[in-house]
């Protein structure tokens, strides 16, 4: 009997046991994609880890968040290695040109007026910019040619570069995890290049913006700012955008996380000119349309559900259809209530278990921020009825690493600042605030053969190493 997608979904890899480990390139010492990339995968096959996890490879708009990047397609050009033009392979590139990703004219030239205004928002520019045009676009490509191809020489080495170390890591039987926002920033080469896929105004701004509605964290919600996709539009060509976003992404990844996932179900929607989330709407999402659209798209790529949050029995339901799995995150499994998805007790096999992420504090920071001994020691002894494998007497954050591990769940997920039992200093992300994020960074003096042989050791007890 064949089997349906969502049914294949639900069978393959039902034996995996897998380890891996979070880490933005950003936060390799040089922060670039050179050697240093190669030889964290020379690290991750010696202590056995299966899985590298990263952060959006996008430019962001402004700072360094990847979240709110100026292109959901091309990759953040910070990445590229000093030194990196005398590498390009000229013919290669020549090809590239020839035959480029469909983004890339607009995202090079929009680039180039960007850098041309100042980094002001396109809907500030002049009118003919803004409005594409197409007599003012070309005498601009004209006249800065130049730097329109360099800006398409930086991404041809990045696509080369990662393409390469994909392959690389492939070959060593290590998977390489990506991360989808599930929206763009206003002031993008997306939005600019496809209006008509967003709700815009007449002038180009939009009409609704992004958010969650107040909760238990924040009485007036937390208004994003994001414009909203107009579905409608999109389904009129199943989703060509959102299956050409995808497709890309399977050229750089073996499974990615669809951020915010719920709002493929339904999302917050506020009126533009609200200050605050508080008087927002839920509006449908194109949920199952969307999704089959991606599959047929891209049957091999693997996707994770970011179920973070309250969630609603639709979107389980739209999770479960397509058999993806969701998230744990162990830090928020201690609270003592009832049907908690992170509590122990809860894990389920198609699943990513975490010890935290990186909007959490580090699992060390987490523990020293507990101040209630009693809680601690209740959570202690939770760990220690959990698993033979736990030894819950052991320093901290190594009980929650192994709690991971122990874990039903297919891919337990480690973020690197706990496997170097660093503190709160540490973290990458601390979400509502700007200074002093995603920029942390490693030494290799801790990234060692010491620390691998350990982190082998238990996988190994937790039956997640594959060699």
């Amino acid at each position: 009997m064949a089997h349906t997608a969502s049914e294949t979904d639900r069978v393959q890899d039902a034996n995996e046991r897998l380890g891996g480990v979070l880490l933005h390139p950003t936060s390799l010492p040089s922060g670039r994609l050179d050697h240093q990339a190669w030889q964290f995968v020379d690290w991750l096959e010696q202590a056995g880890l299966t899985v590298w996890q990263v952060l959006p490879l996008s430019e962001p708009v402004q700072g360094l968040s990847p979240y709110q990047s100026v292109s959901a397609f091309a990759l953040n050009p910070a990445l590229l290695p000093q030194n990196w033009e005398a590498e390009v392979d000229a013919s290669a590139f020549e090809a590239f040109c020839q035959s480029p990703p469909h983004w890339l004219e607009d995202y090079a030239l929009f680039r180039a007026l960007r850098d041309a205004h100042q980094q002001a928002s396109w809907a500030d520019w002049p009118v003919p910019f803004r409005d594409r045009e197409p007599a003012a676009l070309a005498e601009f490509a004209r006249a800065h040619a130049a730097e329109i191809e360099q800006i398409k020489r930086q991404q041809f080495q990045l696509r080369t570069l990662w393409q390469r170390l994909k392959a690389d890591a492939n070959a060593r039987g290590i998977e390489l995890f990506g991360d989808v926002p599930i929206f763009v920033a206003y002031d993008s080469a997306d939005v600019w290049a496809n209006p008509d896929q967003f709700k815009l105004d007449a002038k180009g701004q939009p009409e609704v913006v992004t958010g969650v509605p107040p909760d238990y964290f924040s009485e007036t919600g937390q208004r994003w700012g994001n414009p909203h996709y107009d579905w409608d539009v999109m389904e009129q060509d199943d989703f060509q955008w959102w299956r050409q976003r995808m497709q890309e992404m399977a050229l750089l990844f073996d499974r990615v996380r669809i951020d915010h996932f719920r709002g493929l179900e339904a999302s917050w929607e506020i009126d533009a000119h609200e200050e605050t989330a508080m008087n927002g709407h839920w509006v449908l999402g194109p949920g199952k349309a969307l999704l089959q659209a991606v599959r047929r798209e891209v049957p091999d790529l693997k996707l994770v559900a970011e179920d973070l949050g309250i969630i609603t029995p639709e979107v389980v339901a739209l999770k479960e259809a397509f058999g993806l799995p969701g998230m744990a995150v162990l830090q928020f499994g201690f609270n003592g209530l009832p049907d908690n998805p992170h509590a122990l007790a809860s894990q389920v096999a198609n699943s990513v278990v975490y010890t935290g992420t990186h909007d959490n504090d580090t699992t060390l920071g987490w523990w020293q921020s507990l101040t209630d001994e009693g809680q601690k020691q209740w959570i202690l002894s939770q760990l220690a009825e959990y698993s033979p494998n736990i030894d819950a007497q052991a320093p901290m954050p190594w009980p929650i690493i192994d709690a991971a591990l122990a874990s039903p769940a297919r891919l337990a997920v480690v973020p690197l600042q706990d496997f170097l039992a660093l503190d709160a200093r540490h973290r990458m992300n601390v979400p509502g605030t700007v200074d002093s994020n995603w920029d942390w960074q490693f030494d290799w003096s801790d990234v060692n053969a010491e620390l691998a042989a350990t982190i082998r050791q238990h996988l190994q007890a937790a039956d997640r190493t594959q060699i």
